[in-house]
């Protein structure tokens, strides 16, 4: 029997230094990259884009949200679907299609919005933030990493009162097991945010986590890159990943394609797939069905052209699944969901309805004719946990991906335990990474 460490990755496979292909240069590729070259692997990254943070990790909501743990699929999740399932602004919004993966994805959704099994997430999804967070801010000072980041905190407000209360039990939870997301009033919210005043007297409670930050993730991962490169991290960009090629047990190399049309082999000791929704897509060849799904989100970048009118603390709209960053002299507004496939085109409606809101909070802080618009899809499970670790099939293939709307949240920690099993480390979070044994 083939003897395998903690991390069930095969005695056999570790070496003083591995050769590794990374797929992907988003947020979650080039932390991996950063992290396996920091353990002292030699670390090759792959993207199709010409540079990196231009797709999913391009214009995202800008939140380090460990407050956000609460899954999509929780006990109230099928009702509010249904409820929204006609309406083209819809925060949660699910386009049904001939798509067999798509109903199977909505199905194992299902199967994950029953109590226990939401808690179970949720607490998965908590620790694995406050792990990342760390990370994060020890990158930050040991890097000196400029991504217009604030550190006031995440503020998570309510104007309608029944949202507020289904709030209250999951704030609990997380304070139970040691994140901060304490229940504050109206008066506290408006002191905080003196931003509200325009529309204070609606707001019937918050939650606010102290601890949370924000940032700019496409200048974040950009400037990452620039130093994993500078430490010796190759990257190529421009090539597109064509196929896996394996002997059934073991990823010999990886076949792409460049932009002039050519094809090229490369070898590697291990390869780690780091593509988003796209990981689903090039695993299947290899009878892997990934529960993932695409779950396209919207956001508008508005330029702050009142100071006293805009917010500086980090928020979330949990009513409507929106969240407002603070970056530099920008206003970012990201959120909602919509299950449609691979389909990147802007829908006009739902990109109204997030200036609608935003004006409709803060009156006079910009114009909605200056917004500028950006799609991306994220890759979902339907528990919300992501996929970390080694796919028991395969000695030398590991997955970095599904971290559906945590990407930029949980960036660092997923890297950093990846790197640690890769390693043959045990990582330091509590976490059920892939192909491990009980930990």
């Amino acid at each position: 029997m083939r003897r395998t460490n903690v991390c069930g990755v095969p005695y056999s496979f570790w070496s003083l230094s591995l050769k590794v292909i990374v797929l992907g240069a988003g947020v979650i590729g080039v932390t991996t990259a950063w992290y396996l070259k920091r353990a002292g692997h030699d670390v090759t990254v792959l993207e199709r884009n010409a540079g990196p943070a231009c797709e999913t990790s391009f214009a995202n909501g800008g939140q380090i949200s460990v407050s956000h743990a609460e899954p999509w699929a929780n006990p109230g999740a099928p009702w509010k679907v249904l409820k929204w399932l006609h309406r083209d602004d819809a925060p949660l919004l699910f386009r049904l299609r001939a798509d067999p993966a798509q109903w199977r994805w909505l199905l194992r959704f299902l199967l994950e919005c029953p109590a226990p099994r939401s808690r179970a997430n949720m607490i998965r999804l908590l620790k694995l933030g406050t792990h990342s967070r760390q990370c994060l801010q020890q990158l930050r000072s040991e890097v000196q990493l400029d991504y217009d980041q604030r550190t006031e905190g995440i503020l998570h407000f309510y104007t309608d009162a029944r949202e507020f209360e289904d709030a209250l039990e999951p704030a609990r939870i997380m304070r139970e097991l040691g994140c901060d997301r304490r229940v504050i009033g109206r008066e506290e919210v408006l002191k905080l945010e003196p931003a509200f005043a325009a529309m204070g007297s609606r707001i019937v409670g918050a939650t606010y986590t102290n601890q949370d930050e924000s940032g700019d993730v496409h200048k974040f991962t950009t400037a990452l890159a620039w130093h994993a490169k500078q430490a010796g991290v190759e990257f190529r960009f421009g090539v597109r990943v064509q196929t896996l090629q394996t002997d059934g047990k073991r990823v010999e190399g990886v076949e792409v394609a460049s932009e002039s049309g050519g094809y090229e082999n490369l070898r590697a000791n291990a390869c780690v797939v780091a593509l988003g929704c796209h990981s689903a897509t090039l695993m299947a060849p290899l009878g892997e069905r990934l529960p993932i799904y695409p779950a396209k989100g919207y956001s508008a970048t508005l330029p702050v052209l009142d100071e006293s009118k805009a917010p500086t603390v980090s928020l979330t709209d949990d009513e409507y699944k929106l969240v407002f960053s603070r970056l530099g002299n920008r206003l970012r507004v990201a959120g909602t969901a919509e299950l449609n496939g691979y389909d990147l085109r802007l829908n006009r409606t739902r990109c109204e309805a997030i200036v609608r809101r935003t004006m409709e909070l803060f009156p006079g802080c910009s114009r909605p004719e200056l917004a500028s618009y950006w799609t991306g899809l994220r890759p979902a499970t339907p528990g919300n946990v992501p996929l970390i670790g080694r796919l028991p099939r395969w000695a030398n293939l590991f997955l970095n991906t599904g971290h559906g709307t945590l990407g930029w949240t949980h960036a660092c920690g997923s890297a950093q335990a990846l790197a640690d099993i890769m390693s043959g480390e045990r990582p330091a979070v509590d976490f059920p990474f892939l192909g491990a044994a009980a930990l």
